[in-house]
């Protein structure tokens, strides 16, 4: 069962390939071509395009600048914090690479 999570619901991310699909479907939710989410976010089309698909080599600074311009945040937290607990319980779906 494949399913894209609402932008409200929190998201376990645990590799880059999971990354991936989350900020596509958030671009999306948005109605935005990637041409103009990267023009948005101040990155390339090419970088986008990598970070959608998963692939591991972006740079941290400019994920957290994608991230921020479609409205999503970065969490760190010890697992054992009880809104960590909460999150890693949700048993979100991440959706599928296609």
């Amino acid at each position: 069962m494949t399913r894209i999570a609402p932008s409200n619901d929190l998201l376990r991310i645990g590799s880059p390939a999971d990354l991936g699909p989350a900020i596509r479907a958030r671009r999306r939710e948005q109605s935005l071509r990637i041409d103009d989410a990267a023009s948005l976010s101040g990155v390339s089309v090419d970088l986008l395009s990598r970070l959608e698909n998963g692939k591991g080599s972006v740079r941290v600074d400019k994920l957290l600048t994608v991230l921020d311009s479609l409205g999503l945040a970065l969490v760190l937290g010890p697992k054992s914090h009880p809104v960590m607990q909460a999150a890693l319980q949700a048993g979100v779906e991440l959706p599928e690479q296609s």
